[in-house]
């Protein structure tokens, strides 16, 4: 039998031989040890059993009518979905061309009788562990396959996100240059270059942040403050880009006057990403910013009439690298580092952040602070 996880999994056995009496027999000594065992009296019988439920290992008699165990065997390694089902051949046959002939066709064994049971016990087990062992080692290939491909999307996302903001550094810099550090021209592309460069900034923050706060050793500096302080702050950061998109920003606080305790620098980071996203993929309408009082803490909810997020993504958009591939080329996504630091910051308060989204309407995106958030185990209070 094979063990999956902490439950016992019971290996189910296909035994097939004409002779009546021999099928019972070892049906039932099998049965007897635990095992799930299907018997069948013909190669034919066989097949439709080993199609219909393919079995863990199949215990196969060589020597029968209208068709011998040899030519099932080939039918089921023809079969792709069944190539892998260890063939147990029994037989009277002894001589070597016949155990021969057995592997040729694509046997894993081959035991003569009359036989010992204790024999018959010890290859199938030691079979189902084998082929245990390879189901796990393909996984293991599997899932390095799909690693691989993903390092290579996020290589190709950090590069471009990394990119755009030191080429628009760059590029200005250079223009001030060639231009003999002119007055007018230094007002103008300065500022774009100081901007570029706190975005480059922003992201290398969030991704050393984010490892910090999956460690559990970012400390938090707890203090009140006005919640319209940082959503000014927020909005501030992403008002240019809103304006070359045509987007109508808004924010609406509820008392007005509402004050957080909260890390002020981790909540104006967190919001200002949550409103990046939701400028960056939304082309027209508008991005509301709404907060409330909540039970003493702040409800803080972003909504945007983008594209809305597919209900497949949902539950992987704040994770670290969750968006590489979660959306069309037509709307890539980037390495989702913005979001996966606002989900662990939030909760790093004791709070909550999620999504609701429809496609074609829009998403919101909600972050819940309690009344008095906790400092983290290094952090402190003033």
């Amino acid at each position: 039998m094979e063990l999956s996880g902490a439950r016992q999994y019971v290996a189910s056995i296909l035994v097939v031989d004409d002779t009546l009496p021999n099928l019972a027999l070892l049906s039932e000594m099998l049965k007897a040890r635990g095992y799930r065992v299907r018997p069948v009296p013909s190669g034919d019988l066989a097949l439709q059993a080993a199609k219909s439920n393919p079995p863990d290992l199949i215990l196969l008699d060589v020597h029968m009518p209208e068709m011998d165990g040899y030519e099932v065997c080939e039918r089921l390694k023809a079969d792709e979905k069944l190539r892998d089902i260890p063939v147990l051949f029994i037989s009277g046959l002894s001589e070597t061309t016949d155990k021969v002939k057995a592997f040729q066709v694509g046997g894993a064994d081959y035991i003569t009788k009359p036989f010992q049971f204790e024999e018959v016990e010890a290859r199938v087990a030691t079979h189902l562990e084998l082929r245990r062992h390879r189901r796990e080692l393909l996984e293991s290939y599997e899932r390095l396959q799909k690693l691989e491909i993903l390092r290579d999307d996020l290589t190709h996302m950090i590069v471009h996100d990394l990119r755009t903001p030191l080429t628009n550094i760059i590029g200005n810099l250079q223009v001030l240059q060639e231009a003999d550090y002119d007055r007018d021209l230094t007002e103008e592309f300065v500022p774009v270059a100081v901007e570029a460069g706190q975005t480059l900034l922003g992201m290398v923050n969030d991704l050393l942040d984010i490892s910090k706060l999956e460690a559990g050793q970012m400390a938090l500096d707890i203090k009140e403050f006005a919640v319209a302080e940082v959503i000014e702050a927020a909005l501030v950061s992403v008002r240019g880009l809103a304006e070359q998109q045509a987007l109508q920003l808004s924010a609406e606080i509820d008392p007005p006057d509402l004050r957080v305790r909260a890390d002020e620098e981790k909540l104006r980071r967190a919001l200002t990403n949550l409103l990046g996203n939701a400028v960056k993929f939304t082309r027209k309408g508008s991005v509301q910013v709404q907060v409330r009082g909540e039970d003493g803490g702040v409800l803080i909810s972003v909504t945007d009439t983008g594209d809305g997020i597919p209900e497949a993504d949902i539950e992987r958009i704040f994770e670290k690298f969750g968006q590489v591939d979660a959306f069309s080329a037509e709307h890539k996504m980037s390495t989702g580092l913005g979001l996966a630091f606002v989900k662990l910051a939030i909760e790093a308060h004791g709070g909550r952040a999620w999504v609701e989204s429809e496609m074609g309407v829009g998403s919101t995106f909600s972050l819940s602070l309690p009344g008095n958030p906790s400092s983290g185990a290094e952090g402190r209070q003033e």
